[in-house]
């Protein structure tokens, strides 16, 4: 199974974005639709759950959390799980101005790894802007919060770049601790080195796919990575083996998150749990009924 796990959607687009999105989301199995850093958040996570909800069989959102303007309690988060359906959270720390292991946002953390959300740090990558805070894009600022919450399913963004040896050391230190392979088809050079030095350190398995739509097409992706060992037929420079280069395109990362794609909706539960109490009820009238 193939699951694209970065993809934006920029809904000021309209029905062009969305038909873009539509049909680059035909290139894989299933799809994370990560909502962009737009205010008010609580609008543009509405956005995102109406959207994702008409191709639930096919993709799943992660809604943008702002601590130090968002209230930071478990109902907030409950909200975005239950009431939107929306399957994780994401941060953008660095463009945000906020220390990933601020105090706010470990209560964020706190109500996440209660309700089971997986969280999105997306802090870096290959364009940042002048005004965000390169040093809170740091990888290695993650281990507080992976240590303080064990069980929280975090994903570093764009392989952390610029501070790829970072992400490394944290998908490699913690259990939960993700990354995702977002790379730029046209840096080969790049791409070649980041995927050397994981499997050099033996952690292939830490890495999920992605594409970075619009920035990134994922079929495009597919076909640089699968491509790589034989750019250095010629060379003597390390290569990785193509199955291992498969596997991470081939992961099912919904799994590996703990997502459940097809949940039964909330209304047939609710529908389901009066049905039962309501049986329950009747047979025990009927049970007083034969006692009398």
């Amino acid at each position: 199974m193939i699951v694209d796990c970065h993809t934006h959607i920029d809904f000021s687009g309209g029905d062009i974005a969305k038909s873009e999105h539509l049909a680059a989301a035909e290139t894989v199995d299933a799809c994370i639709v990560l909502a962009t850093l737009e205010r008010p958040c609580e609008e543009n996570n509405k956005k995102l759950a109406k959207y994702v909800s008409k191709h639930k069989e096919k993709m799943v959102g992660f809604g943008v959390v702002i601590p130090g303007e968002d209230k930071a309690k478990a109902n907030n988060l409950k909200s975005i799980k239950e009431k939107l359906g929306l399957k994780g959270v994401v941060f953008y720390c660095s463009a945000c101005g906020m220390h990933p292991a601020h105090s706010s946002a470990m209560r964020f953390y706190e109500s996440a790894q209660e309700l089971d959300l997986p969280v999105y740090f997306h802090n870096s990558g290959s364009t940042i802007k002048t005004e965000a805070i390169l040093n809170y894009t740091q990888p290695y600022l993650l281990d507080e919060v992976a240590r303080e919450f064990p069980a929280l399913k975090i994903i570093i963004a764009n392989m952390g770049v610029p501070f790829v040896e970072q992400t490394i050391s944290m998908v490699a230190k913690h259990e939960n601790v993700y990354a995702d392979l977002t790379i730029k088809p046209r840096n080969v050079w790049q791409t070649y080195n980041t995927v050397v030095a994981v499997y050099e350190q033996g952690v292939m398995d830490k890495l999920l796919f992605g594409s970075g739509f619009p920035s990134g097409n994922a079929g495009q992706c597919i076909e640089t990575l699968l491509g790589l060992n034989m750019l250095l037929a010629d060379t003597n420079l390390p290569t990785v083996p193509r199955g291992s280069i498969r596997n991470i395109i081939e992961r099912n990362s919904l799994e590996v998150l703990g997502i459940n794609n097809n949940p039964e909706p909330q209304e047939d539960k609710s529908k389901k749990i009066k049905e039962r109490k309501s049986s329950g009820a009747i047979k025990e009238e009927g049970k007083i009924r034969n006692d009398g």
